[in-house]
């Protein structure tokens, strides 16, 4: 009797009893309390089952051989690594199936093959012996069948018998045998593990079955695996119509095209390659659905080129303008996402801060979604170097589930970079904005314009000038680009610019977009951002663990303002991956890492000495001396002006020193001449002008310095002098000022206030125009501050000159 008629015959035993040598025998009789334990790999045997089973050659086939001495019976159970070599008892489950061994076949191999009878679940209770051979005392499990589940039992398995008789109507992989076994078998805890074991599932799921004795657990885990395997037995069905449809479809087009071919050639007709491009060509206009102008110039250029010779210097020119033009989406827009809640959560999620281009990209989006027609927008990002301008334009991208295509404009000097050549030039090709264009395949990217501060000039033209009809929505929706000089519609493209200046972008260029000024960040911000991404971003590129490098909020400060000022946060950034980088080397090294967060003298180590030191508070203690606030490119910072007086051999006037520009040194003028004009009436302070020479400097020499904000800082001290009255040691000040004495506004309020208070100031003098610009400065930046704001210079020196010179 060979294995098939051994498994047609016990395809349909019973778990209370089974046929050995002719005799009816119980199990509970003869089933041992301790098993030798066969481990098996992949999957493991049900209750019920009777299968062959091949041992290899090893420990476990004399294993066999002694089983079938002493009671026929051994433990199956799953390894958990199927790659594991030599088994132990923590390599292996908990729970597993008791089999009896119906015969056994040697191999030539040296292994041998048995076929098996799987008759009950067993737990291993107590390990027995682990070296030689694995045996374990056990506990034999049963099916667990409440009586007041009996109902919903019997509807779980119905259930579970259609779905089964579903799949195998459609599955070939089910063989007729499976079938009669499912008609025979009736209790629902077998119906269940037989289900289980011809399911493709994961290992694990398999084991999660076996271990399951309620039977309506079981069968409501083995229904949810049946659910998985009909949907993908639906998917596959699918699949297998679509590849029967699409070779039915290669077929009958290939017989065709035998058939056509054969006539060609009793005809006499050939079809060339170039027929079969045009033809090709006709077929991209109509899918491409081009009207007008465009459709017109296309379809004439291909008669054009259908009856050119390959030699012509024309062809090839033919040719790749028309790829071109077919290359481009004329039609193609993608779906706008207009999910609110999933925008914000992308841009909060890459970048901290910067609240107001957040909300105007939400302003856009909810347009959209209100009128789903509306056109795009040109927004220019305004702010020092390392704010994130240029990934900002990643993450708007992004939240709208727009393609992304970034042109840096710095240096650029040809406005054919812009627009195209035309052409009859060699050579010629469109310009970077129809080049970006057919690289998104998408009529409505974000295009990032980057650096458009930064635009050049030269005799090949201006192209600033050129970005006029790019970036006006009343000029775009009709966009020529030189080389196609066909009109594409840009009006749908979210135009973003970013600069570091407005000086140097031309008035007209800047009136066509919305400016939205990126003010830098502030300490705590830079803080945050720290903690939040560069760090972790910086341990992942340098594969180092999250705990290798600690750093409290003071490391963190410590590095910004000692090391990393700057209103961004690349330098900051650059830090921290120099201190990873030198982690890496002390992992690399096998050396201990510091366990506490790094202190200041570790990061000296780590990053040097400090590039910036400490602003403090300067302590006044004579005349002629005043604190001022001035913004640079590294943010806000304190600046102290000195003045002095000496008799002048040429006559009396005002010296300057410190590097100032033009406008600075205008403004010392304006001040000089107004402190002046107060004194007219005064004898003592008009022989005082007329005799001395007032020596004005600015501290910091090397360092060039610039703007009209320092006005009123200068005049101040002016008059200090003259008077011989003290500033105060604790008050800044910042204003433009006239001739006639009012004080303007100036620009960079947050950054100037942060720097007084990094300085220790407690007072700051202010334009009252400048009012506004409080609001949005944190109020944990403005606490502790007293703001005073005036319009007229004798205001400021009532409030900043409190002594007289003793």
């Amino acid at each position: 009797m060979d294995f098939d008629d051994i498994l047609s015959e016990n395809s349909d035993f019973s778990l209370e009893a089974e046929v050995l040598d002719g005799d009816l025998i119980s199990i509970d009789h003869v089933l041992p309390e301790q098993l030798f334990l066969v481990p098996i790999r992949y999957r493991p045997i049900f209750p019920g089952i009777v299968t062959p089973l091949i041992i290899s050659q090893g420990k476990f086939t004399k294993v066999i051989d002694r089983v079938i001495e002493e009671s026929r019976t051994l433990g199956l159970i799953l390894i958990k690594d199927d790659e594991k070599g030599e088994i132990d008892f923590d390599d292996i489950y908990t729970y597993g199936t008791a089999a009896r061994i119906l015969k056994k076949i040697n191999l030539p191999d040296g292994g041998v093959n048995v076929l098996i009878n799987s008759v009950k679940r067993f737990k291993i209770k107590k390990r027995i012996e682990h070296k030689k051979y694995l045996v374990a005392d056990v506990e034999y499990l049963d099916d667990i069948m409440e009586k007041k589940e009996r109902m919903e039992i019997k509807a779980y398995t119905r259930e579970v018998l259609g779905k089964l008789k579903k799949l195998s109507d459609n599955n070939p992989l089910f063989t007729e045998e499976m079938k009669l076994t499912m008609l025979n078998v009736e209790e629902p805890g077998k119906i269940a593990d037989f289900v289980t074991s011809i399911l493709n599932i994961e290992k694990d799921e398999y084991q999660e079955v076996l271990e399951i004795l309620n039977v309506r657990d079981r069968l409501q885990r083995v229904l949810q695996f049946l659910h998985k395997e009909m949907e993908v037995a639906d998917v596959q069905k699918k699949i297998q119509n679509q590849i029967s449809d699409k070779i039915d479809k290669q077929q009958r087009e290939y017989f065709l095209r035998e058939q056509l071919k054969a006539i060609r050639q009793e005809l006499g007709i050939d079809e060339d390659e170039r027929s079969v491009e045009v033809r090709e060509m006709r077929k991209q206009i109509e899918k491409l659905n081009l009207q007008g102008e465009v459709k017109e110039k296309v379809e004439e250029e291909i008669d054009r080129f259908l009856y050119m010779e390959p030699a012509s210097s024309e062809y090839s020119l033919t040719k790749n303008y028309i790829d071109t033009i077919l290359a481009l989406p004329w039609n193609n827009l993608t779906e706008d996402s207009i999910d609110l809640d999933k925008a914000e959560k992308i841009l909060n999620k890459d970048h901290y801060g910067l609240e107001d281009v957040k909300k105007r990209i939400l302003e856009f989006i909810a347009l959209r979604k209100i009128k789903p027609d509306a056109k795009g927008s040109i927004i220019c990002l305004v702010g020092p170097p390392g704010v994130g301008k240029t990934s900002l334009g990643k993450s708007i991208a992004r939240s709208l589930n727009r393609s992304f295509f970034r042109m840096s404009l710095g240096g650029m000097r040809d406005e054919a970079e812009i627009k195209g050549h035309r052409r009859t030039y060699i050579g010629a090709m469109p310009g970077k904005i129809v080049q970006g264009l057919k690289i998104c395949k998408s009529r409505n990217p974000v295009f990032m314009l980057d650096e458009i501060d930064k635009l050049g000039q030269s005799y090949q033209g201006d192209p600033a000038s050129a970005l006029l009809e790019v970036l006006d929505p009343e000029q775009n929706s009709d966009f020529r680009d030189h080389y196609l000089d066909l009109p594409f519609d840009l009006s749908d493209v979210l135009f973003v610019t970013t600069a570091n200046t407005l000086d140097t972008i031309p008035q007209v260029l800047a009136d066509r977009m919305e400016i939205i000024r990126l003010s830098g960040y502030i300490a705590m911000e830079k803080y945050e951002i720290a903690r939040r991404y560069l760090l972790p971003k910086q341990l992942r590129e340098h594969g180092l663990e999250k705990s290798a490098v600690k750093l409290d909020k003071d490391g963190y400060l410590s590095i910004i303002h000692g090391w990393a000022r700057e209103s961004g946060v690349r330098n900051l950034e650059r830090q921290i991956e120099k201190i990873c980088r030198k982690t890496a080397t002390l992992v690399a090294k096998g050396e201990k890492l510091p366990k506490n967060a790094l202190e200041i003298e570790q990061l000296r180590d780590y990053l040097g000495t400090e590039v910036f030191q400490q602003d403090e508070k300067p302590s006044i203690t004579k005349p002629g001396i005043v604190t001022g606030l001035a913004w640079t490119s590294l943010g806000g910072v304190t600046l102290t002006v000195e003045s002095i007086s000496v008799k002048g051999k040429g006559g009396p006037g005002l010296k300057l020193t410190g590097q100032l520009g033009d406008v600075m040194v205008e403004s010392a003028n304006i001040a000089y001449t107004y402190v002046n004009s107060i004194f007219a009436e005064d004898e003592a302070a008009r022989k005082y002008f007329d005799e001395m020479v007032i020596h004005l400097h600015v501290p910091e020499g090397a360092t060039p310095k610039d703007g009209p904000s320092a006005g009123i800082t200068m005049a101040t001290a002016i008059y200090s002098l003259v008077t011989g009255r003290i500033a105060r040691s604790d008050l800044a000040m910042t204003g433009e000022l006239t001739l006639s004495g009012k004080v303007l506004p100036i620009g960079g309020v947050k950054e100037k206030v942060i720097a007084a208070k990094m300085a220790g100031q407690k007072h700051i003098i202010l334009p009252s125009d400048n009012k506004k610009d409080l609001q949005d400065i944190p109020e944990y930046v403005k606490k502790g501050l007293t703001f005073h704001l005036v319009s007229d210079i004798l205001e400021v020196v009532e409030i900043a000159l409190t002594k007289r010179k003793k």
